[in-house]
């Protein structure tokens, strides 16, 4: 769940059309008051924070050339911590050269089953090649309790449309399967997209899946470099495509919720897609893997002193307070990790919000989000790896 996204800083901007998360640059501050009249933010409730366990790995499956689903063992007494709704992800952590290294992977499991994630070799990941090429059954990992909000209303029957392109079908498999099996009622569409058979991800587990709801389930493979019969199937998953694909296989005014989740082209082309077909904000919802198919860089953390204009910046985790000297040249998390270590983060890429926190007093600049909704940003909350210090006090609150 790794992506980064350029744009001009200097307030929330949003692509029009764009669901919630998809702002990507803001400035945070905090004091002033809502218009009157207006509704209070929908702001996520803050759950408690997961920690770190040694888990076992219980299994590896082999999913196609170059990716596996790895399984994990719960004990009994960790059940309630690793329990997980559909679509949302392990963050896992292991010492690199001596540096903390984290990355979070979506689960794969369906609701009420030990969570177990789907892992792509990224070329020159560090983790990635760890987990698919070196990883064995009964190994013990790292592992986060599951977090993200990227997770659909199991109690309420519906219409689900899912479109995902490589890994980023990983929560789609998992929201699929729960949807289905949750209600009777429900149905899902899924266009997916890949550049050839062979590296299909979860092709059994779908195929299955089409076997069980026939009726309710219905699949679109497009191959962007292995032709098919229907010329439609055969290309990238692409605005064009999918605007074909939609309008041949979905009733647009009685779908009720739409899933993205892959490269930033192909969310991107979705958003705009489902814009020019007046889906309302709220039915769409999306999560980043990558953004313009690059992985994020591998992060080097330097030890060095403020350069610069420096912040008093205050950071407050599990109700203890630290206040440190930060250069406004790094962002709040790299800078407060030298004193505070244990402040949470995962992908630092924007994507993930495992860092995310509230500004209780002064401002930050954000300037890439890819996972914090409009509301939350209005409230205050912040990535804390993709904000800058700009205040002379800065106070962020990780509890909140």
């Amino acid at each position: 769940m790794e992506g980064l996204k350029e744009e001009p800083t200097g307030g929330l901007r949003t692509e029009p059309g764009a669901p919630a998360g998809a702002a990507a640059s803001a400035s945070a501050s905090s004091g002033t008051p809502a218009p009157a009249g207006s509704p209070a933010p929908a702001v996520r409730p803050r759950t408690r924070r997961p920690g770190f366990h040694a888990l076992r790995v219980a299994s590896l499956q082999p999913l196609c050339e170059d990716a596996v689903a790895v399984g994990f063992e719960i004990p009994a007494e960790l059940a309630e911590e690793f329990a997980f709704a559909p679509g949302q992800s392990l963050t896992l952590r292991r010492e690199i050269d001596g540096r903390d290294e984290r990355r979070s992977y979506s689960i794969c499991s369906p609701a009420g089953s030990a969570p177990r994630i789907g892992v792509r070799v990224v070329p020159g990941g560090l983790f990635s090649s760890w987990l698919v090429n070196d990883v064995r059954s009964g190994d013990t990992v790292e592992v986060m309790g599951p977090t993200g909000f990227f997770t659909p209303d199991l109690a309420a029957a519906g219409h689900h449309v899912l479109i995902a392109a490589g890994s980023g079908i990983t929560p789609m498999v998992s929201i699929a399967e729960s949807v289905l099996a949750a209600d009777p009622r429900s149905t899902v569409t899924l266009f997916y997209g890949n550049r050839r058979s062979g590296t299909v991800m979860f092709a059994d587990e779908l195929a299955d899946l089409k076997d069980l709801y026939p009726a309710r389930f219905q699949l679109a493979h497009v191959l962007s470099r292995e032709p098919r019969e229907a010329e439609v199937l055969s290309g990238r998953l692409d605005a064009d495509r999918l605007s074909a694909l939609i309008g041949s296989l979905v009733d647009v005014d009685t779908a009720d919720h739409w899933w993205l989740c892959g490269p930033h082209g192909m969310v991107r082309d979705a958003q705009r897609v489902l814009a020019g077909l007046d889906v309302p904000d709220d039915r769409v919802h999306q999560e980043l893997f990558y953004a313009d198919d690059e992985p994020v860089r591998e992060a080097r953390h330097e030890e060095a002193a403020a350069e610069g204009p420096v912040s008093e910046v205050t950071v407050t985790l599990d109700g203890r307070s630290t206040t440190a000297a930060l250069s406004r040249e790094r962002s709040i998390l790299e800078g407060a990790q030298r004193t505070r270590p244990d402040l949470p983060f995962a992908c630092k890429g924007g994507v993930c919000g495992t860092c995310r926190a509230l500004v209780t007093d002064g401002k930050a600049d954000m300037r890439r989000n890819f996972a914090l909704e409009p509301a939350e940003v209005d409230a205050g909350y912040v990535l804390t790896c993709q904000s800058f210090p700009v205040s002379e006090k800065l106070t962020v609150d990780y509890d909140t």
